[in-house]
């Protein structure tokens, strides 16, 4: 039961005051930009898009500086905000195939048609701190390509070519809509991967870290890993033809696992998959892994009882929004909930220290 706090405006007030105070820090200090926070952290920014649903580098960047850095409350504000938003049509799927790469890589094989591009990557750095940035100094500039317009066919499209790899059969279904229905079990395959992509990133990874760790363990590759930009298209009725509206970036993960086959299936690679906006290979990996783990039984493997292969654990706790305001909801008054359990926990104990009594009476 909950107690409202009677009389606790002025200080609500007070704390929203002070809250914006530390906010803005030291006065001396120039104010960070919604255009800064937007350049030049851009990561944080894919995050909070990617979580909040809603693909807006300059929103994002000011719910990131509205909430200081909390990356959770910056999503919670970004899908707040998105729920005030009219719903004016949908865009037809994208093409990933036709991603123009800043980045595409795969660790399955080197000579991949259409080249490894490394792109603007930690991987190959010494995570050694850089104290020029802390001297603000000039920045080299970098040999910049243009996105490759070069075809880059996928990966996993030749092994399916030799029938090494799972089909994916195309459907024309449309598939459920997480951020206008609830999320309902048991989930389809679309509806995990949207609940993944609005996932947590740090539960996603440590679900993932879990399947590596022999946790439903099922060995995978990086198939593919692309980082560019699509093109939006919208179908409009009225004219009968299909506009471009935009674009925007995404990264593309899809591993290549291990399958021994099944009773209906030969032996065979089966594919993991993760999608996600903005530049977040981390997450895009880690959605792939998970979503390979939570496919055990539509490929007909057994239930180890992993974590990662359990849909309703998974997906009913990957939510961060939920699961802050289920976890910080225990800060507000719960008065009348504790005074129960107090009065409980006194009468059990005077009723043990009465029996004690009564058994030591019984001894003499």
């Amino acid at each position: 039961m909950y107690v409202a706090v009677k009389g606790g405006e002025r200080a609500i007030d007070n704390a929203h005051d002070w809250l914006a105070e530390e906010r803005r820090g030291d006065a001396s200090v120039d104010e960070l930009s919604v255009a800064q926070i937007r350049e030049q952290l851009s990561l944080a920014v894919n995050r909070v898009m990617a979580e909040g649903s809603l693909y807006d580098p300059d929103l994002a960047a000011l719910a990131i500086k509205q909430a200081r850095g909390d990356l959770i409350e910056a999503i919670f504000l970004i899908r707040a905000y998105r729920t005030t938003l009219p719903r004016l049509g949908v865009s037809a799927p994208v093409g990933t195939g036709a991603m123009g790469c800043d980045r595409r890589i795969s660790a399955t094989f080197k000579d991949a048609p259409g080249g490894q591009v490394l792109g603007p990557t930690f991987d190959y750095t010494h995570r050694l701190l850089d104290f020029k940035l802390a001297a603000e100094g000039a920045v080299p500039e970098a040999p910049r390509a243009e996105p490759s317009d070069a075809p880059m066919p996928r990966i996993t499209d030749f092994l399916g070519r030799d029938g090494l790899i799972q089909d994916e059969p195309a459907t024309d279904d449309t598939p459920p809509d997480l951020t206008r229905e609830p999320l309902e079990f048991p989930a389809n395959r679309a509806l995990r991967l949207q609940s993944l992509t609005r996932g947590d990133e740090g539960f996603v990874l440590g679900m993932a870290y879990s399947t590596q760790r022999g946790y439903g363990r099922n060995h995978p590759f990086v198939g593919e890993l692309r980082v560019g930009t699509v093109a939006v298209e919208m179908e409009i009725p009225e004219l009968g033809l299909t506009v471009d509206i935009g674009e925007v970036q995404l990264t593309e993960c899809e591993t290549v696992n291990q399958f021994t086959g099944s009773k209906t299936e030969p032996p065979q690679f089966t594919r993991g998959y993760g999608l996600t906006f903005g530049h977040s290979e981390r997450k895009a990996i880690s959605m792939a892994l998970v979503d390979r783990a939570l496919r055990w039984e539509e490929l007909g493997e057994d239930d180890t009882g992993a974590p990662a292969q359990d849909a309703e654990f998974v997906l009913a706790h990957a939510d961060n929004i939920q699961a802050s305001g289920f976890l910080e909801h225990i800060k507000l008054p719960h008065y009348v909930d504790f005074q129960s359990e107090l009065e409980l926990v006194r009468r059990l104990r005077a009723e043990a220290q009465a029996t004690e009594r009564d058994g030591q009476e019984a001894a003499e």
